[in-house]
This record gives structure tokens, C-alpha cells and sequence, in this order.
């Protein structure tokens, strides 16, 4: 029962998949059927299946018969207008495709046009990038028949790199291609020779380049010192009435490194040389930098740069003559700085013809040999102005330089030391002043007429006397007219070395130290010799010895007012503690001393001429009862002489008095122990005691103690008292003693002075030869 209960279920199942499933996949489920053992069973189950299947389809047809038979009713009535339907649809189609036909052919008309226009439209396109190459290679030819070459250059970059590759592959491109190394090669070798001709060119012109960019910076120069005048016009006065020490002026005047081009070379109204190099440059730097794009950069920097060393080595090399005139160190400038001028247009134009490394290099040379030059020639310079004029110049030539960016302190530091023979040169030339006023000069006190007169000495020199200007006119100044011209010399040479200290970027201290150090030259060296000339040159008189005398003490008085002078020009109070102090003092009292010793000098030589006169009988057996006549003229030389010591300041006439005594004194003396005087008799001892009188000095009491000794012939007073304080003959020096007693001891003669005393003369021989040990003991004891 289970089994057939399965094979039941199984036979319902099978025949719903009949039902439900497509006919085509009815194959495994049959082949199910007939695989089992119930197949006649499920026959039988199909076949009971499909009879309810008929009585259900013969119900629907019963139901739905009497609508079916409608619906035919109705198509048999629709049959008729589905004819008339039909042959209305016939008949527009009919009409349809009549109409099509010229539709038809206005579409073949329309794309046919279509056609043309995508046609040429392609054309245009085509000739589009075609023309431009046609016409640039229509424009490249006809700059190269005009031999524009940096044109024809651009376009023919322009022709290969940009249109050829846009145009397409065409026969008339293919030949354009082939040619276009043939016209660059011809245009390198022709900018080659043109670079040769631009090379030669600017040397021809860096003078002029030069002189241009100098005069620019000259202008702006002189721009830049009016506006800082102006902007401190308003401050001035006020700042001259502080403390004395102004504001410095930057001088350093030289603009930042250039790191662009600085336009000398775009000027359109200079000479036309300078706007012709000037056009050249520009043009071959455009060069360049098309050629360096196209592979030609290495072969014209390398030549450039060789031909650039070569000429910079023509350039500073300097000419034989260059210090004879300033023109020649002019030329010499305006090259270098033609040279550079060009070198830094061409780094800041071309991007790589030139670079920083290699123009710094070149100007480290020039920098060196330019300096080298320098001292070699300015050492051959001897005009003190000449040498001023090659400071400016070389100033601007720095500050030019300075403004391209170049570093010119080394220019600065070697005018330093050109400062030393600035001050040498000028040293020789105020040694010609000094010597020509001191040669013109009558070495008398000034005479003044009038207000006038009295007031422009009184400016020349700062002379302060209110007795002077008391007294009515005329009147006469202590010195002569060597003082103000001195004075006015010394101004003159300080100016002198404040004009060599502009524009050295040096400040207002070192300015002063510098003026004062040439000024102490100046007056230790320069004037004290020319001083020193001035005294001991022959034939100078005492008179004039005396005014020198006065002039340097007025030259002495006045330094302070120099000091004042130079601190008021460099605005450095005198006061400062680093402050260089003058010597013109010294130089003055050194020199007032010369002078002084040179009257002692002259005044001694005076009195040895007068004794040259001296005619003594040295055997006269009685002396005279008054003075010799050359010792009269002489007293009376002195009186006169020491009457004019009297204007000398301070102890000089006392001085010049003593010593002239004193030398008096001496020579007298030496005259009477001189070897020629073998022997002298008592008259003759007298007369000279007479002479000795008449001097009356103190520095003359010597010899008269000495005549007295012998005269008198105190000889135990002399010998006993010797060395004491209160010795009567303390200033009788026992060898002069002894000398003249040697002379006296010699009885050869008959007229000798103990003839008269005949009968004692063994006695007094005896005496003589006693004192004479006795004084030989006496020195002998004090040399021991």
C-alpha cells in the first residue's frame, strides 16, 4: 500500500511538470516514466488527465461560442474597409516614393556638399600650417639677402623648431629640413666674423665707452651731493653752533653690487662711436643667445673669452709717458672702465657668455696690475697738483667701478699710501715757499700807516697788542713781514691736505689725525730747516738774527690758533684724547735757541776780529796809561750791539752779554799765553792790565787776577790760599799760572824782564824756579 501510495505521488508529479515544463525539456521526464515499472499505470493517469483537460476546454469554447461568433460577424464587416484602407495605403505610398525621388536626390545633393566641405575643410587646416612655413621661409630668405642675420637666425629657430613639425610630412618641408643646417652654418660663420668685428670694435671704442660711463657717474655724483647739501641746508647753521662736531657725510657714494645691467649702453644721445658699439653689443649679445640655444654656445665663449684676456692685457698695460699729464692717466681709466663697462652688459644680457666667477677673476687682475701702475708712475710725479688731480681722478674711476658692482677698496687703500707722497711733494714745495720768503724777507719790523694797512696784517696773522693798538699812526709791528707769510703758508698747506682728504671715505677723525701728522712734518722738518738756513747762512747779520728771534717767538705764540684752524675745517674738537697734538712749538723755540747761539757765535766771531787787531809790544819796558784803540772800537761795537739785545725776550741779551764777556775774557787770555809770546816783560803786563780794566766784566776779573798775581808778585798769598773759598786768586788756574811764569823764567835775552835787577838776578832766578815747583807740586797734588 506504502508502494503504491509512492508511485502515485511520484505519477502526480511527474505529470505537473508535464503541464508546466516546455516541450523540449519533456525528454528525462518521459524517459522517468518508462524507466520505472508503473509506465502503464501513469498511461493510464495521462489519459485521464487529458480527458479533464478536454471537458474543460469544451466548457470555455460553450462559454465563450457566442462571442466568438460576434467577433467573426464584426471582421466580415471590417473586411470591407480594410480594402479600401488598403488601396488608400497603395496610393500614398505611390505618392510617397514620387515624392522621395527628389528627396532622394537633394540627400545625394547634400552629401556631396558635405563631402566638399570636409574637403576643404582639410585644406584649410593643411594650408593653415603649411603657409606660415611658407611664409617664414619666404621671410628667412629675404633676411638673409639682407644680411639680418640675428632675424633670419630667430626665424630660422623658429621655421624648425615650432612650423615644420606642424605643417606634416610634405616634399617642399622635407627640402626646408634639409637646408636649414646649411643657413645656420652660414650664419655662425658670418656672426663669427662679425663677433671678430665686434671684438675689435669695442677695443677701438673702450676709451669712449669708458669716458661716458665716467662722465655719468661724475653727474650723479655731483646729483647726489646737491640733494645731501639741500637736505641739510636747513640743519647747518644749526649744527655749527653745537658742539662743533657736524654730521659725516656718507661718502661712500658707490651704489650696491649690480646685479643687473646698468643701461650705460642704452644711451641714445652720446657720441655716435659709443651708440654704434653700443648697437653692435646689443645685436651680438642677441646673438649669442639664439646661437647658445642652437648648440654654438661653447665655440663663441671660448673665443670671446680668449680675445677678451688678451685685449684686457693690451688694456692695462700702461704707456711709457702715462705720468707726465693727467690726460695720459685719464686714458688709461676710461679703457679699464670701457673694458668692464662692456664685460658687465654682456653678464647681465647674454645668461652665460660670460659668468660672475670669470669677470670677478679678470677684474682681480686688472685690480692688481691697475694698482701696480699706479705706484710705478705716481712715484715719478713731483707737482703736488698733478698728484691732486690723479687722487680725483682715481677717485671717480673707483666710484665708477663701485657702482657696477666691482669691489674697489684696494684703489682706496693705495691713495692711502699715495697720501704719503702727496705729503712729501707737497713738503718740497713749501720748502720753496719758505726758502723764497725767508730770502725776500728785509727782517724788519712792519710798518703800518694807516687803519687799513694795520687791519690786513692783523687778518694775515692773529696778533692781539692793545698798547700797540693804542698808539697812533704811523706805527710798526714786533715782526716782520717772514711771520704772516709763514702764517698764511702753513694755512695753505693745510688746505692743501684737507683737498687730498675729500672723497676717501675716511672719517672726520682720521681726516684730522692725517692734516696734523703733515702739518708736524711740515713744521719739524720743512720749516725748521728753512729756519736753520735762515740762520746759518753767510753773511746774515746780528740784526737780522735778533728779528728772527722775535718772529719766532710770534710764530710760537700763534699755534694754538692753528690747532683751532684745523679743528674748526674737520669738525674734531682739539680737546679729544687721541687728538694728535702740533709741534710747532718745539720747532719754534728749537729754532729761536739756533738763533740765539748763532749771536753768541757771530758776536764771538766779531770780538776775534777786532783782536786780530791786537798789536802788543810785548817787550815794552813801560805800559801805557790808557786802553789800545782796537779794545775802545771793540767796547764800543758791544755797547751798541747789546743796546739792540734789548727788544730779545726773556734773558737772551743778558745771555748774549755773558757770553760775549765771556769770550772776551777767554781769548784775551789766550792771546797773552799764546806759543807766538816766548816772552813778556813787566811794561807789557801793565798795558795789557790797563786793557783788561777797560772791559770791566765780571768774566774778565780772571785775567785780572792773574795780572795782579804776577804784577805784584803775591805768590805765598797764592800758594798758601789755594782751593780756599776765600782765596784772593781763587779764579787764577794754576797751569795758565805756570805757562806765563815759563815765559817770564827765560833771561837768554838782554832784555829780559829782571835785566834792570842784574845783581840779584841769581836770587830772583832761584825764586822763579822755586815758585815754579812749587806750583808743578801744587797741580800735581790736585790731579792726584
Amino acid at each position: 500500500m506504502a508502494q503504491s501510495a509512492d508511485t502515485a505521488a511520484e505519477h502526480q508529479r511527474i505529470l505537473r511538470e508535464v503541464e508546466s515544463t516546455d516541450t523540449n525539456c519533456l525528454g528525462p521526464t518521459l524517459r522517468s516514466v518508462y524507466d520505472g515499472q508503473e509506465h502503464g499505470l501513469f498511461m493510464e493517469k495521462l489519459e485521464g488527465r487529458i480527458r479533464n483537460h478536454d471537458r474543460e476546454i469544451e466548457k470555455m469554447c460553450n462559454h465563450h461560442f457566442q462571442g466568438f461568433v460576434d467577433s467573426i460577424t464584426e471582421l466580415l464587416k471590417v473586411r470591407g474597409e480594410a480594402q479600401k484602407l488598403k488601396g488608400q495605403v497603395i496610393e500614398t505610398n505611390r505618392k510617397l516614393r514620387n515624392d522621395g525621388k527628389e528627396l532622394l536626390a537633394t540627400m545625394d545633393e547634400l552629401t556631396q556638399c558635405r563631402l566638399q566641405q570636409r574637403n576643404i575643410a582639410t585644406t584649410i587646416d593643411k594650408l593653415t600650417h603649411c603657409l606660415p612655413v611658407l611664409e617664414m621661409y619666404s621671410r628667412l630668405q629675404e633676411q638673409m639677402r639682407a644680411k639680418r642675420y640675428y632675424p633670419a637666425l630667430c626665424t630660422l629657430e623658429q621655421l624648425e623648431q615650432s612650423c615644420l613639425p606642424r605643417a606634416g610630412e610634405y616634399r617642399f618641408c622635407a627640402i626646408m629640413a634639409e637646408n636649414i643646417p646649411v643657413l645656420r652654418a652660414h650664419i655662425r660663420d658670418v656672426s663669427m666674423s662679425d663677433l671678430k668685428d665686434f671684438l675689435e670694435s669695442i677695443r677701438k671704442h673702450s676709451d669712449k665707452i669708458g669716458e661716458t660711463a665716467i662722465k655719468q657717474a661724475q653727474v650723479q655724483s655731483s646729483r647726489d651731493n646737491a640733494i645731501t647739501h639741500q637736505q641739510r641746508a636747513g640743519s647747518g647753521r644749526r649744527l655749527r653752533k653745537e658742539a662743533g662736531s657736524g654730521t659725516e657725510v656718507d661718502q661712500s657714494g658707490g651704489s650696491p653690487l649690480s646685479e643687473q645691467d646698468s643701461g650705460i649702453l642704452d644711451v641714445e644721445d652720446e657720441e655716435d662711436d659709443v651708440s654704434n658699439c653700443a648697437l653692435q653689443l646689443k645685436t651680438w649679445t642677441n646673438w649669442f643667445l639664439t646661437h647658445a640655444q642652437s648648440g654654438s654656445r661653447d665655440t663663441f665663449e671660448n673665443y670671446y673669452r680668449k680675445q677678451r684676456r688678451k685685449q684686457a692685457r693690451l688694456v692695462l698695460q700702461p704707456n711709457s709717458n702715462m705720468h707726465e699729464t693727467l690726460e695720459g692717466y685719464r686714458r688709461y681709466f676710461n679703457q679699464i672702465v670701457g673694458f668692464f663697462v662692456v664685460e658687465d652688459h654682456v653678464l647681465h644680457t647674454t645668461r652665460g657668455l660670460v659668468n660672475r666667477a670669470y669677470v670677478e677673476e679678470l677684474w682681480e687682475l686688472a685690480l692688481s696690475k691697475t694698482i701696480a701702475a699706479l705706484r710705478t708712475h705716481s712715484s715719478y710725479c713731483t707737482d703736488p697738483d698733478l698728484i691732486l688731480d690723479l687722487k680725483n681722478l682715481i677717485v671717480l674711476f673707483a666710484d665708477t667701478l663701485q657702482g657696477y658692482g666691482f669691489p674697489t677698496s684696494q684703489l682706496f687703500d693705495m691713495l692711502l699710501e699715495l697720501r704719503d707722497q702727496y705729503g712729501e711733494v707737497l713738503l718740497k714745495k713749501w720748502n720753496r715757499f719758505f726758502r723764497q720768503i725767508l730770502d725776500q724777507d728785509n727782517y724788519s719790523p712792519i710798518p703800518v700807516a694807516t687803519q687799513e694797512e694795520y687791519r690786513r696784517i692783523a687778518g694775515q696773522f692773529p696778533f692781539q697788542d692793545p698798547e700797540l693798538e693804542k698808539m697812533s699812526f704811523p706805527k710798526k709791528f714786533p715782526f716782520s713781514e717772514f711771520v704772516p707769510k709763514v702764517y698764511s703758508q702753513l694755512k695753505e698747506f693745510i688746505y692743501a691736505c684737507l683737498k687730498y682728504s675729500e672723497d676717501l671715505h675716511l672719517s672726520s677723525t682720521e681726516i684730522d689725525d692725517m692734516i696734523r701728522k703733515s702739518t708736524n712734518l711740515l713744521l719739524t722738518r720743512t720749516l725748521s730747516n728753512c729756519l736753520q738756513y735762515a740762520i746759518k747762512k753767510k753773511n746774515v747779520g746780528l740784526a737780522e738774527l735778533v728779528q728772527i728771534i722775535v718772529n719766532t717767538t710770534h710764530l710760537e705764540m700763534s699755534c694754538h690758533y692753528l690747532e683751532e684752524f684745523i679743528s674748526n675745517i674737520t669738525n674734531v674738537p682739539p680737546h679729544m684724547v687721541n687728538a694728535t697734538k702740533l709741534y710747532g712749538t718745539s720747532t719754534f723755540k728749537d729754532a729761536r735757541h739756533a738763533a740765539e747761539e748763532e749771536i753768541y757765535t757771530n758776536l764771538n766771531l766779531k770780538i776775534d776780529q777786532f783782536l786780530q787787531l791786537a798789536d802788543y809790544d810785548w817787550m815794552a819796558a813801560q805800559g801805557g796809561g790808557q786802553a789800545s784803540d782796537y779794545l775802545s772800537d771793540l767796547i764800543a761795537f758791544l755797547c751798541s750791539t747789546f743796546s739792540v739785545f734789548t727788544h730779545l725776550p726773556g734773558k737772551v741779551a743778558q745771555t748774549a752779554c755773558m757770553s760775549a764777556c765771556k769770550h772776551l775774557s777767554t781769548s784775551l787770555l789766550q792771546l797773552l799765553l799764546e806759543a807766538d809770546v816766548r816772552q813778556v816783560s813787566m811794561g807789557a803786563l801793565q798795558q795789557f792790565n790797563v786793557d783788561v780794566k777797560e772791559c770791566e766784566s765780571e768774566y774778565s776779573l780772571t785775567l785780572g787776577l792773574l795780572l795782579d798775581l804776577f804784577i805784584q808778585w803775591d805768590w805765598s798769598t797764592y800758594l798758601a790760599d789755594y782751593g780756599r773759598p776765600s782765596c784772593k786768586y781763587l779764579r787764577v788756574n794754576p797751569h795758565t799760572a805756570l805757562a806765563l811764569l815759563e815765559k817770564m823764567k827765560d833771561t837768554s835775552r838782554k832784555n829780559s824782564v829782571f835785566s834792570q835787577f842784574r845783581k840779584n838776578e841769581r836770587d830772583k832766578q832761584k825764586l822763579i824756579d822755586t815758585v815754579v815747583r812749587q806750583l808743578r807740586n801744587l797741580i800735581a797734588a790736585h790731579q792726584s
